[in-house]
């Protein structure tokens, strides 16, 4: 009898004793003996953040424009199966598992850590569907990230900020030359962060690359209403905004629209399939505001560059009320960083727990907000609407819970109809909101379909 996909995923959680163990040598041999071929159209996607808001927009053109693709993302949310997605459908348990079987098969003795075993899977369904084109999220970095043994036709590297320093470096220099490694020689190499690294530019330059920067190759400007976009030989006018909220998503899709043009004699796409795409596009989590009042807004923001953009997407939403965070991070992640970026921001902070031996403790995050200095607002003065009190700063509020759920209880019950609540910090802590709302008997609690 064969494994179900949840024993399967328990068992390659085991087949490696490190959770992360960055390089090619183990998963490209691998790879070799599944004898794996993509003869689909390429795209590999990296960068700190917009990875996967940049995958989802040039997934929803493409599929618009009448392309069978084939989607690779990570980490997931709620079910493992939103990582691989073929013709923009998750996988089926049945069609994994068929695969997990085939990796297994062929890795013999080699060890693979739980994301290189699922990346091989995706690869060997990508190799056997009928595909037009196939993204790949990169997962950590891009040099040896198990995504980069795939030769992509287009590459996108999206933001570059400090993330994961003990693995890629701790500045932007050393970071962007780590992610620059997803280019090719010959092929287009399209960076949508305005101020790129002079490495990744140099090793572009260095390889022979096809490089695309924001605002020498590609640019893009936009009013209220609108947007467009300038390439090298193209221009698209008139584009409503995407369908994925936030300031910085046109950056993202500036970048995604360049791929399309350094990528057009392979894969022609018409404006109407762009129009379509921005707006079907749809990700959970990314600045993703649920219905009903009070607001709730989830936003898997877990590094100082991504909680900035949020803070700046809270400012564009105008002021209502009060402001409460809900928020649960991995202790190896900018914690400080994280906090200072939104020290000032909330009334109160619903602190909570996360599974997994790298989350942080919720004590040990109030213990850091508390040495952050961290502060609630100054109250607007009522009458005018404008000005604000003169009076001192004062402490914010801070609860520790077992669970994102919990937190966000406690939160709506200290909640006025026009507060808002923002859940953020990792993708667990959103996770959980999410995968509670869908299985909640609640009509209001469930996640819209």
């Amino acid at each position: 009898m064969s494994a179900s996909l949840a024993e399967w995923l328990a068992r390659i959680e085991t087949l490696h004793p490190k959770t992360i163990d960055l390089g090619l040598e183990r998963v490209r041999e691998v790879a070799q003996r599944m004898q794996l071929a993509l003869p689909a159209t390429i795209f590999t996607v990296g960068g700190t953040n917009g990875k996967g808001s940049s995958c989802a927009m040039l997934e929803a053109i493409l599929l618009a424009a009448g392309y069978r693709v084939g989607l690779y993302t990570s980490p997931h949310l709620v079910r493992f199966n939103e990582r691989i997605r073929v013709g923009g459908r998750p996988a089926s348990d049945e069609t994994i598992v068929e695969q997990f079987e085939a990796v297994q098969a062929a890795r013999g003795d080699t060890p693979l850590t739980y994301f290189e075993f699922s990346t091989l899977a995706a690869l060997r369904l990508f190799a056997r569907e009928p595909l037009d084109a196939v993204i790949l999220e990169v997962g950590l970095g891009g040099r040896l990230d198990a995504v980069n043994i795939v030769d992509a036709h287009c590459a996108i590297v999206t933001s570059i900020d400090v993330d994961h320093a003990e693995y890629l470096g701790a500045d932007r220099e050393r970071i962007g030359w780590e992610k620059a490694h997803i280019f090719r020689s010959g092929r287009p190499a399209i960076c949508s962060d305005p101020i790129p690294p002079a490495s990744l530019v140099q090793y572009a330059e260095s390889i022979g690359a096809d490089l695309w920067l924001c605002g020498r190759d590609f640019h893009y400007v936009g009013d209220r209403q609108q947007w467009s976009y300038r390439g090298r030989a193209q221009r698209r006018s008139s584009i409503a905004y995407p369908a994925l909220r936030g300031a910085n998503q046109l950056l993202n899709a500036s970048g995604v629209l360049a791929a399309l043009e350094a990528i057009r004699e392979r894969l022609p796409v018409n404006q109407q399939a762009v129009r379509q795409g921005f707006a079907e596009v749809e990700l959970p989590g990314r600045f993703q505001v649920l219905p009903g009042v009070p607001t709730v807004v989830l936003d898997v923001a877990h590094n100082p560059h991504a909680v900035a953009h949020l803070a700046n997407n809270l400012d564009s939403m105008g002021r209502g009320g009060r402001n409460y965070a809900v928020f649960g991070v991995m202790r190896d992640k900018d914690v400080d960083g994280i906090i200072a970026a939104v020290k000032d921001r909330f009334d109160a902070w619903f602190v909570t727990d996360l599974p997994g031996t790298r989350a942080a403790s919720a004590a040990w995050i109030a213990e850091r907000l508390q040495a952050g200095g961290v502060v609630a607002p100054r109250a607007e003065n009522d009458e005018a609407g404008r000005a604000a009190h003169a009076e001192a700063s004062r402490a914010a509020h801070v609860e520790t819970h077992s669970s994102p759920s919990a937190a966000l209880a406690a939160a709506r019950a200290a909640a006025q109809p026009n507060d808002r609540i923002i859940v953020f910090g990792s993708f667990l802590t959103v996770a959980d909101i999410l995968a509670t709302r869908a299985s909640s008997p609640d009509p209001s609690l469930r996640r819209p379909r």
